[in-house]
């Protein structure tokens, strides 16, 4: 399909939301004969730059993805992006203590992410060393689980030795 009937299609489809939109409105809303043709102008603009900003959106989004499936890492490359106290990116190339902020604001899982960059199954999420401070951490503050705990169990009184049973 050419440009031009691209965009042809495009415009046909949004005179027809622009028709829907203002019928809607002034079926609801008391407007004077002469604001009608503004309030077409009005609608049909917004509608206009909404969907600049969607292709603006979309083209971001695949030039992103092609230049990260252009530049795939090397094995050596991998094993030098993880440090005992950080993770270096390979989508901007910074250190982080945990990818998942990073990850979510680019609207990736962490499994997408791997994927794209071809890194293996056992590349880790956080840091080393951000684990085991965070592992620390919840140590100290008790917030380890239950099961996993020591306890020392008070012993069991003799409830014979009390004062008997009634009759």
């Amino acid at each position: 399909m050419s440009v031009v009937g691209r965009h042809a299609g495009q415009s046909a489809g949004r005179l027809k939301l622009t028709t829907a939109v203002v019928a809607a409105y002034v079926m609801n809303n008391y407007v004077r004969p002469r604001e009608i043709v503004t309030l077409i102008g009005a609608v049909h603009e917004a509608l206009d730059q909404i969907g600049r900003e969607e292709l603006i959106t979309q083209d971001d989004a695949a030039s992103e993805k092609a230049q990260a499936l252009s530049t795939m890492p090397t094995p050596e490359q991998i094993r030098r992006s993880i440090t005992p106290d950080a993770l270096i990116s390979f989508i901007n190339g910074k250190r982080y203590k945990t990818l998942k902020r990073h990850l979510t604001e680019r609207g990736l899982t962490f499994a997408a992410y791997r994927a794209l960059y071809g890194l293996p199954a056992d590349y880790p999420k956080t840091a080393a060393n951000y684990s085991i401070r965070r592992a620390a951490i919840a140590r100290t503050h008790k917030f380890v689980p239950r099961h996993s705990r020591v306890t020392k169990q008070a012993p069991i009184a003799n409830r014979a030795a009390g004062r008997g049973r009634r009759s």
